[in-house]
C-alpha cells in the first residue's frame, strides 16, 4: 500500500503546488487569518469532513471518520499544520512571491499544502481506515501560542477524545541537505521564554552622576552576569541559551535616564533547565539592581515548552519513511534551539515532530538562507512528499 499512497500524492502534485503558491502569495500574521482560513475551509468542505472551528482564532479541526469496522477501540491519529506567516518583507524573484509585507518565510505554506494533500489521500481511502483522523490547521505558531488557544477550547478532543498519536512536520530551507527527512527521540526543539527587565533608577545631569541613580551600568551588568551564569552554572550536556535582543535607555549624551530596559529570549532542552534558567535570570536582575540601590521589575512571558518526541513514535516514523523512500531517513544529531508550539500537543499526546529538507537537489544547504530569512526558498518538490509522509503515518496506524 505504501507505493499506492506515494502514487496518490504524486498524482496531486500540480494541485498541491498550485495551492502552495496561492497561500505563499497572501500570507497573514498572528492568530486571525481570515483569507487563509477561507482557502483551507474550502478544501475541508470539498472532502466533506466534520469541521470543528475555533471560536477565538482562525483555526480548524477537520475529522475524518474511517469506515472499516473494528471490534476494539478505534484509534485516532492527529495530523497538524500551522498556517501563519511572518512580518518579513520577501526579497525573492519568484513569480508568486508575497508583496503584502508578510512572508511564509518558515514554510508554513508547504505545511498546509502537505496536510491538505494528506487529507485528500486519506479521504479517498476512508473505507480502509479502522479509526479516525483529526486534521489540525492552526494559526499563530510564530510566537502567538496558537496551539494553546485551540487546546483551551477543547479542540484536541474534536473526534470525541484525545487522539492516540500526533504527527507534524517542519520544512527547512537550508542547513539540512536535499532529501533529508529525520528527527530525534526526546528533545527535538527547545523551550522558549521571554523575560523583560526594567531597571528603575533616578535621572539626572550627565555631569553629576553622584546625584542620580544611573540604570545603564546596572542593565549592562545584568546582561553580562546572565551570560556568566549560562556559561558557569549550567551543565554543558543540558545546555541553555540566553540572548538579549533589546536594550533601550536614554535620549541624550548628557542626560542620565531614570529607566533602562532589556529583553531576553531564553531557550532550554529540558523542563528542569528551563525552570532554573528563568529563576536565575530573575534572581540576577533583582539582585544586581538592589546592590546598586535600585529596583528591577521583571516580567516573564512563558511561550513554548520543549518539543519532546516519544521514542517509540520516532521508531515508527523512521519505519514509515524507510517504507516510502528506502535510505532517506537520517537521525538528527542535535536538537534545534528554535521553539515550536506543537510541543503543547506532544505534552498531551504521544507523537513525533519530523524535519523535512526543502533544499533543491544539487544545492549546498550550508550556503542557503535558513527559515525566517527574507531570502528563504523552499522547493516545490517536497510538497507531495509532505502529503505522502503525513498520510502514510495515519494510514499505517489505522490499518
Amino acid at each position: 500500500m505504501t507505493s499506492a499512497l506515494l502514487n496518490d500524492a504524486h498524482a496531486l502534485t500540480d494541485e498541491l503546488v498550485s495551492l502552495r503558491h496561492t497561500l505563499h502569495g497572501c500570507p497573514e500574521v498572528g492568530l486571525h487569518l481570515p483569507h487563509t482560513a477561507r482557502i483551507i475551509r474550502a478544501h475541508i468542505e470539498a472532502c466533506d469532513l466534520e469541521i470543528h472551528e475555533a471560536r477565538s482564532v482562525s483555526g480548524f479541526m477537520a475529522v475524518l471518520r474511517g469506515e472499516r469496522n473494528t471490534n476494539g477501540k478505534r484509534p485516532i491519529v492527529l495530523l497538524r499544520a500551522d498556517m501563519d506567516g511572518l512580518p518579513v518583507t520577501e526579497d525573492n524573484d519568484l513569480d508568486w512571491r508575497s508583496t503584502n509585507g508578510a512572508m511564509h518565510a518558515c514554510g508554513h505554506d508547504l505545511h498546509m499544502a502537505g496536510l491538505v494533500g494528506a487529507m485528500r489521500i486519506l479521504t479517498a481511502r476512508k473505507a480502509e481506515l479502522a479509526g479516525d483522523v483529526v486534521f489540525m490547521f492552526q494559526p499563530g505558531e510564530e510566537g502567538h501560542d496558537g496551539a494553546r488557544h485551540m487546546i483551551d477550547e477543547g479542540l484536541l478532543e474534536a473526534a470525541g477524545r484525545l487522539p492516540d498519536h500526533a504527527y507534524g512536520l517542519h520544512v527547512w530551507s537550508g542547513r539540512y541537505p536535499a532529501a533529508f527527512i529525520g528527527t530525534r527521540p526526546g528533545p527535538m526543539m527547545a523551550s522558549s521564554d521571554t523575560i523583560a527587565v526594567r531597571v528603575q533608577g533616578r535621572g539626572g545631569h550627565g555631569s553629576a552622576p553622584h546625584e542620580a541613580l544611573d540604570p545603564i551600568p546596572v542593565i549592562a551588568r545584568i546582561i553580562t552576569d546572565i551570560q556568566v551564569s549560562v556559561a558557569r552554572e549550567f551543565n554543558i550536556f543540558d545546555p541553555v541559551v540566553a540572548t538579549c535582543g533589546q536594550v533601550h535607555a536614554g535620549s541624550a549624551a548628557n542626560v542620565i535616564p531614570s529607566e533602562a530596559y532589556a529583553e531576553f529570549t531564553l531557550r532550554a532542552f529540558s523542563p528542569e533547565a528551563r525552570e532554573r534558567l528563568c529563576t536565575r535570570v530573575r534572581e540576577i536582575a533583582t539582585g544586581v539592581a538592589e546592590t546598586a540601590g535600585m529596583k528591577a521589575v521583571v516580567e516573564h512571558t512563558p511561550l513554548y515548552p520543549v518539543t519532546m518526541n516519544d521514542p517509540g513514535e520516532v521508531d515508527f516514523v523512521r519505519d514509515q519513511v524507510e517504507s516510502l523512500w528506502p535510505g532517506r531517513w537520517r537521525n538528527q544529531d542535535e536538537p534545534m534551539a528554535a521553539a515550536e508550539d506543537f510541543s503543547k500537543v506532544l505534552e498531551r499526546i504521544p507523537g513525533c515532530f519530523i524535519g523535512v529538507s526543502a533544499v533543491e537537489e544539487g544545492e549546498d544547504a550550508a550556503k542557503l538562507a535558513f527559515n525566517h530569512s527574507a531570502h528563504a526558498l523552499f522547493s516545490d518538490e517536497v510538497v507531495p512528499h509532505c502529503a505522502a509522509l503525513l498520510a502514510q503515518c495515519a494510514y499505517s496506524r489505522l490499518t
